[in-house]
């Protein structure tokens, strides 16, 4: 974990009507991680994300994505970098899945010829020929949920935030998607089904009470059998914390 970092985030906190939702947070992702986000309560896990992304302005403390304030509008900057799928679509039902591809190139200002060549990659890596100039509501949640995974992948970026996606989708398919190619692609998937997440991660991180319990190898899990769910990543943190000294004469 000495690569350098992707996502850092420095003592961030998060109330909501006076109860701590996160509590001092202190985050190192290495670039190329893929790391899962599990937290008890399971809201923290997605607060964090929604904070990463913009939808949430924390209490305290401070984030970094790629090395690009939040403020970096340029082309190279925020809107190509970082890419978010969350539990809600950020699009209008009534748009086409094209429309709302087409839409993602435009606000990452790619020309018209550009746009039309990720858009057509797009449709066939995400399968989306089926009612391409439809209202995407009409194809239900498996459609919407390709499309918004579509739409976040479209530039490319380095580093790939998942709240998580995917839920309608049969098993094999949601993993052919997840399984997002890229040496040095940053992947935080933040989920409440942490043993459907097995292929997918090298890492794993607790919140836990809204403090970053651990953060650990996936492989550490499996050097002592312990499954890939929130009981065994909680089981890892207490074998690997220290050791309390016992008080003299105790």
């Amino acid at each position: 974990m000495l690569r350098p970092a992707a996502v850092v985030t420095s003592g961030l906190r998060l109330s909501v009507q006076g109860a701590k939702v996160l509590d001092g947070v202190n985050l190192r992702v290495p670039v190329g991680a893929r790391l899962l986000l599990v937290s008890e309560p399971d809201d923290a896990a997605s607060a964090l994300l929604r904070i990463l992304v913009g939808l949430l302005r924390p209490s305290g403390g401070s984030f970094d994505l790629a090395g690009v304030p939040r403020s970096d509008e340029a082309d190279a900057g925020w809107r190509r970098r970082i890419g978010y799928v969350g539990g809600e679509q950020g699009f209008y039902p009534w748009l086409s899945p094209r429309e709302i591809l087409d839409l993602a190139g435009r606000l990452a200002d790619y020309d018209r010829a550009e746009r039309r060549r990720r858009i057509d990659a797009a449709i066939e890596h995400y399968r989306l020929g089926p009612g391409l100039d439809k209202p995407v509501s009409r194809g239900g949640p498996p459609l919407a949920q390709r499309v918004a995974l579509a739409a976040a992948m479209l530039t490319d970026p380095e580093v790939l935030l998942l709240d998580d996606p995917l839920r309608s989708l049969d098993a094999a398919e949601r993993l052919r998607l997840l399984a997002v190619p890229g040496r040095r692609r940053t992947v935080v998937l933040g989920s409440r089904y942490p043993a459907s997440e097995d292929g997918l991660v090298d890492q794993v991180a607790l919140l836990l009470n809204g403090r970053l319990n651990i953060h650990a190898r996936r492989a550490e899990l499996a050097d002592r059998g312990l499954p890939l769910t929130l009981r065994g990543i909680a089981s890892l943190a207490v074998m690997q914390a220290p050791a309390v000294p016992r008080a003299a004469g105790a």
